[in-house]
């Protein structure tokens, strides 16, 4: 009898544990770095309105990561992100490519579902995930500036 209660005790303390742990969240995305725009394409190839929130494509910074660079374009309309274009990704090896190509089709699918880049990273791709989330927010500012 003793052994039942100090097993349920036990189990009743690990699942209070467990769910009160709260899920993996990037740090904030204040500082993105310094803006080149020589090395980088057409910045914004698109319209702001008045109200501050853009519509065109606008071009994120290219934010080098431990394994190569990612900068992505996104295309909004009205404020809404319609759609996410990868200019670059590491590519180096067919590991770095095996990675991306199964990281970034799911980064793009959360940021058009978030509607934002306060996304979760891709396990497996931590860096390549951070450099994703960092352009597109550095898109996303220019967009609604």
């Amino acid at each position: 009898m003793r052994r039942a209660v100090l097993a349920t005790t036990g189990i009743s303390a690990l699942v209070v544990a467990l769910l009160a742990l709260k899920p993996h969240q990037l740090p904030a995305l204040a500082g993105v770095g310094p803006r080149t725009p020589a090395s980088s394409p057409d910045t914004s190839s698109g319209t702001t309105t008045g109200s501050g929130t853009g519509t065109g494509t606008f071009t994120g910074d290219p934010i080098d990561t431990q394994y190569g660079t990612v900068q992505v374009a996104a295309t909004l309309s009205k404020g809404k992100i319609t759609g996410i274009k990868v200019l670059q990704a590491p590519d180096q090896n067919g590991r770095d490519q095996q990675i991306a190509s199964y990281a970034l089709p799911r980064l793009t699918q959360e940021a058009l579902g978030a509607q934002s880049a306060h996304i979760d990273a891709v396990s497996g791709a931590s860096y390549t995930s951070q450099g994703y989330i960092q352009s597109l927010q550095s898109a996303l500012d220019q967009a609604r500036a």
